[in-house]
């Protein structure tokens, strides 16, 4: 069915595709990388789906030249990728491995080439594995060993790279890797974890201050968000979904933006010193919003161990993860953190938004994909529509540009504009990324009469 034209994007409006280290570079053992908590989890059997690893993934660590011309015939203003930490520091602290860096120089400078943003997040979940014996991010002293590593790799990079995103969703690093165990490094503290979730937070801090001594180009952190929607009426069901949304969409962006911790929450905070508070609140330029879908949350039963039980929202199409399509959710999250936060909230990007559908070539070869042109759509018209609500947001970038290694999930799940045949790296541009291409021409060309 054809879709309705677009409504008009401003000027300078950041066009973007995101990826990540693991899930794409592959390279793992080799040019001095050091392994990373996702090596070790990937290799304990039961852990991943297919029992696969990124060992390979998508070879981008090779083929980051024919990655870079994708994104160049997408029509992209923006790349946003993520450093391997072991990639640069094999150990997460100490010597230096220099290979990594010219990596990430090489292809800093390819995208400046073509006109390209880099965007750089400097966590995304592969944490050295050393580091991670020592304590992880249950250690304080992570939180420093990440400015270090800030400060090494803007020292390298502060002058092209045009963003920085020092963590991607720690909430989801929190609860999947330390509260439940179905990520890496696999532990199941549950409430427990919320050391995780402060040093997370002061390791930000910290290496917004090492950057800002290196580079004058923005900073932002990229939060995971669900707004959450209570299933049922009753007071038991809403004190659950206020319970979740405190957790889920406040315990990250709260204290950022000067509120400190949310009290509800109860946590203790033996592992907040004084003046923690004020480095995690360093100011910042952007806040990177990552929207998949609302939340559906009730009153858990007596002996849960939880305050709320996450049930299923009815009604929406699905993805292949089952998540529901809901574009509606992003504009109510959007205007919900206007509403809340005010005049403490800077300018938003969306840092992440795609769909994972199980996309395979034709007879012919071609990839059609018709229920990702749909989701995009609408998510579009959901962002537009909060910008005319007041909303002040300055970037899409749609996950992911490629098919690539879904984290526990392996190579089950495929959320790319470009199809990948993993066996043999090649990639085959969807029919969604020819609908996005023209999207972001047609805006361009409105723009530019």
């Amino acid at each position: 069915m054809p879709h309705a034209p677009m409504p008009d994007f401003p000027a300078g409006f950041r066009w973007g595709v995101s990826t990540s280290a693991y899930q794409i570079e592959g390279a793992a053992d080799i040019d001095g990388r050091g392994t990373s908590i996702w090596d070790t989890f990937a290799r304990s059997p039961g852990r991943i789906a297919d029992g696969s690893s990124g060992d390979v993934a998508c070879d981008h660590y090779h083929r980051y030249a024919e990655d870079i011309a994708l994104m160049a015939g997408l029509g992209v203003t923006a790349y946003r990728f993520s450093i391997s930490w072991p990639r640069v520091l094999p150990t997460g602290t100490g010597a230096v491995n220099a290979n990594g860096l010219d990596f990430y120089e090489r292809l800093v400078d390819g995208l400046l080439g073509h006109g390209i943003d880099p965007v750089a997040t400097l966590f995304h979940w592969d944490l050295p594995q050393r580091l991670e014996e020592t304590g992880g991010w249950l250690d304080r002293d992570t939180a420093y060993r990440f400015a270090e590593y800030a400060d090494l790799v803007a020292a390298r990079l502060g002058d092209r790279v045009k963003l920085w995103i020092t963590l991607n969703e720690p909430f989801i690093h929190m609860s999947l890797g330390y509260g439940t165990g179905e990520h890496a490094p696999g532990r199941t503290l549950l409430f427990d974890a919320f050391p995780v979730a402060h040093h997370q937070l002061l390791g930000h801090g910290l290496a917004v201050d090492a950057l800002r001594a290196r580079s004058g180009s923005p900073i932002a952190i990229a939060n995971n968000y669900s707004p959450v929607r209570p299933i049922g009426s009753s007071e038991a069901d809403v004190a659950a979904a206020a319970a979740y949304e405190a957790l889920h969409n406040r315990l990250f962006t709260d204290p950022l933006l000067g509120h400190g911790y949310p009290a509800e929450l109860g946590f203790d905070d033996a592992v907040v010193r004084t003046g923690d508070l004020d480095v995690i609140a360093a100011p910042l330029d952007v806040l990177g919003v990552n929207y998949y879908n609302p939340t559906g949350v009730r009153a858990p039963e007596a002996d849960s161990p939880l305050p709320f039980e996450l049930v299923p929202l009815e009604g929406y199409p699905r993805t292949a993860f089952d998540w529901p399509v809901a574009p509606d959710g992003l504009r109510d999250l959007l205007g919900w953190l206007h509403r809340r936060y005010g005049a403490k909230l800077p300018p938003i990007q969306i840092t992440e938004s795609g769909c994972a559908y199980p996309d395979a070539p034709d007879a012919q070869g071609r990839v059609h994909d018709p229920d990702r042109i749909a989701y995009l759509d609408g998510h579009l018209r959901a962002v537009r529509a909060a910008m005319a609500d007041g909303v002040d947001v300055t970037g899409y970038f749609v996950w992911s540009l490629l098919d690539n290694w879904e984290w526990a999930e392996g190579f089950t799940k495929r959320f790319g504009l470009v199809h990948v045949d993993y066996p043999t790296g090649r990639r085959t541009p969807k029919s969604s990324y020819a609908w996005l291409r023209e999207v972001i021409a047609t805006a361009r060309r409105e723009r530019a009469r």
